[in-house]
């Protein structure tokens, strides 16, 4: 029996395995509406056999998008266009899909990775230029503007737009919810004393790093249906310690994992870096596995586990040594959307499959697809 390809559940949502598509951003929209290469990309890798599919990270207000292309969900029209890519995926696959909603703070109005990612300038409106926001008026990148930093009130509308999508995502039937609190981004930057030096109940200690995240989170919470799990993908660390200056270490993201977890978190996405420009991060097959393993081990909490992990065998030996509970994948489905297939060939398990599809069972190999 593969540790990979048994039944996992998280709360009430049961997976038939235990590989989850990545949420990959894809910076192809016209002011945050999902169109057709959604549909295309989206649907390949809802017929991948994977147990689980995260749609990329998406903006809660408009000037939460990293870039001009970014997918939002901050009105009903965003809703709609995303409601016809999921009423096509569900007309051909039961796989369960969540989404994962975002703010990039200071790293947003750039330019998309293909054309140098580079911020725009936040008057230059013929690029889609706008004035980033962030928790300290700390600029991303040498050369960038300096973002505004958050008061009460902009606070408190960001923590509104991530319930409001979060509601949205709900009344399109997502089976689950994961809030972006890594790579960088709004949430991370308030996590981490490299981009939050506010003198006010936000600033300082940990506790105070802590508590926007954990106030989004609980808003959230408490506006979904109690069954439908709220995930959060953290970065465990900034990498950040040869720098000899403070920054997000992996106690922290520990203590903030426990808290999460305690406050009703389904599980732990657990990803790294992201927040500064001079990180030295870990490199190599299943590199940030380690950390999912550590938050797993110190919290009791559900994680899912990423980098590298490209080869089913160990793919496996993560799930089945209990370093983590799922494995998420990004590039090696969009090189290959049918991993999962091969992934179950090698491990002698099987895999739902279209029936469209079931004429590509290899000849003379066991029965394959379900």
């Amino acid at each position: 029996m593969s540790a990979l390809f048994s039944p996992f559940a998280l709360g009430a949502l049961e997976l038939a395995n235990r590989i989850v598509v990545a949420p990959m951003c894809q910076y192809s929209c016209d002011e945050g509406l999902a169109g057709d290469w959604h549909l295309m990309h989206l649907g390949a890798l809802a017929l991948s056999g994977a147990g689980l599919l995260v749609i990329e990270a998406t903006a809660v207000t408009r000037e939460g998008r990293i870039t001009p292309g970014c997918l939002g969900l901050w009105s009903d029209a965003h809703a709609t266009a995303l409601g016809r890519v999921l009423a096509a995926l569900r007309r051909h696959s039961t796989m369960p899909i969540a989404i994962q909603l975002a703010h990039a703070g200071r790293k947003g109005s750039c330019e998309v990775p293909w054309r140098g990612g580079a911020q725009i300038a936040p008057d230059d409106t013929a690029r889609g230029g706008w004035p980033a926001l962030a928790p300290s008026a700390l600029p991303y990148a040498d050369g960038d503007a300096a973002p505004l930093a958050l008061d009460a009130l902009q606070l408190e509308r960001i923590r509104a737009g991530f319930v409001a999508a979060a509601q949205r995502a709900e009344r399109l039937g997502l089976a689950a919810v994961e809030l972006h609190a890594a790579h960088g981004y709004l949430l991370h930057q308030f996590l981490s004393p490299l981009a939050n030096r506010r003198s006010d109940h936000y600033g300082g200690t940990l506790a105070n790093r802590m508590r926007y995240p954990l106030e989004v989170f609980d808003a959230v919470r408490a506006a979904l249906p109690p069954a439908l799990p709220l995930g959060v993908r953290i970065s465990a660390s900034d990498f950040m310690e040869h720098a000899g200056v403070p920054s997000w270490t992996l106690d922290e993201s520990t203590e903030f994992a426990r808290a999460l977890h305690a406050h009703g978190a389904a599980y732990i996405h657990v990803s790294g870096g992201g927040l500064a420009q001079a990180q030295k991060g870990p490199h190599g097959p299943g590199c940030l596995v380690p950390y999912a393993e550590h938050i797993r081990r110190a919290t009791a909490a559900p994680t899912v586990a990423v980098g590298q992990i490209t080869e089913p065998a160990q793919a496996e030996a993560i799930v089945a040594e209990g370093r983590a509970d799922l494995v998420a994948l990004g590039r090696a489905l969009l090189f290959n959307p049918h991993w999962p297939w091969a992934a179950a060939l090698a491990l002698g398990a099987q895999v739902h499959v279209p029936p469209q599809y079931r004429r590509a069972q290899p000849p003379g190999a066991r029965k394959l697809f379900l």
